[in-house]
């Protein structure tokens, strides 16, 4: 392997490492050599995330804890640095979209339901505050370290349907854009914090929106697709190389990016 494009022997913490995106990325990253900490909602979770990592390469290991809870998470980055003495990387993949917060074509506005609102804004927005204020410190004592954020399409253009998760994937942006400034100026340009945007990826929780029961596109699809220069979805195995890319050396002089990962998606006007 190229070493500038190298992750093999860094610590690289992944939340939301036993979901859809951050197991792809915790597989990827392992694959690579890296000592994956996988961070993981549910306790029973741990055990069969760590022993896939295992099958893969570095020395995983894993923690259960709530992204939304800051003392929670401060004492697991307490405990990660004292089992491996670093930490090289933090990716938060944590995130999702909250059903009562999402606005359907046959709703109005007022049928979103607040609490789930502040339910989706605190899960996507303050569950990557929160990692970042809690590993930051570390970073800004070993004078180095890398944090990627999980933004959106959704923070590119205003979608329909997802006003929570758009406000709060814009409110990911808008923060790694700060951080990457604060921690370069204050403690040290080592110290770098850029994000994904991914673009249109059929999963869990958007595959009834995307899809038909027979396979077929749905009319919100035809949309995507139709302002998608590469006509297709992604595979989530598309966001592997951009995010070890921005991890690793070969990036050493890039901060404050939020990188579309695509197919051209969020460059094209539609017409």
């Amino acid at each position: 392997m190229n070493e500038l494009y190298s992750v093999e022997g860094k610590v690289a913490v992944i939340t939301g490492a036993a979901g859809v995106l951050g197991g792809s990325l915790a597989r990827h990253f392992a694959s690579q050599g890296a000592d994956v900490v996988a961070l993981v909602h549910r306790p029973e979770q741990v055990e069969t995330t760590v022993a896939e990592l295992k099958k893969l390469g570095g020395k995983p290991c894993g923690y259960a804890c709530n992204v939304m809870d800051s003392a929670e998470v401060a004492k697991v980055a307490d405990d990660i640095v004292a089992k491996y003495g670093k930490v090289d990387i933090l990716i938060n993949v944590a995130g999702g979209n909250v059903p009562g917060a999402t606005v359907m074509d046959d709703q109005n506005f007022w049928d979103m339901k607040i609490e789930d609102w502040d339910k989706v804004m605190n899960l996507n927005l303050n569950g990557t505050v929160f990692p970042c204020h809690a590993f930051s410190r570390t970073f800004a004592k070993q004078g180095y370290g890398c944090i990627l954020n999980i933004s959106s399409m959704a923070a590119y253009d205003a979608l329909t349907r997802v006003p929570g998760y758009g406000a709060a994937k814009e409110g990911v942006s808008n923060f790694t854009r700060w951080l990457a400034q604060e921690m370069a100026i204050k403690y040290n340009e080592k110290i770098r914090v850029n994000a994904l945007a991914p673009g249109f990826f059929i999963g869990k929780q958007n595959r009834a929106a995307l899809l038909n029961e027979d396979g077929s596109y749905t009319p919100r699809s035809v949309k995507v697709i139709a302002k998608t220069p590469m006509r297709r979805f992604g595979d989530l195995t598309e966001l592997n190389g951009a995010a070890q890319f921005l991890c690793s050396d070969a990036a050493a002089f890039i901060t404050g990016v939020i990188l579309p990962v695509d197919g051209g998606f969020s460059s094209f006007s539609g017409i």
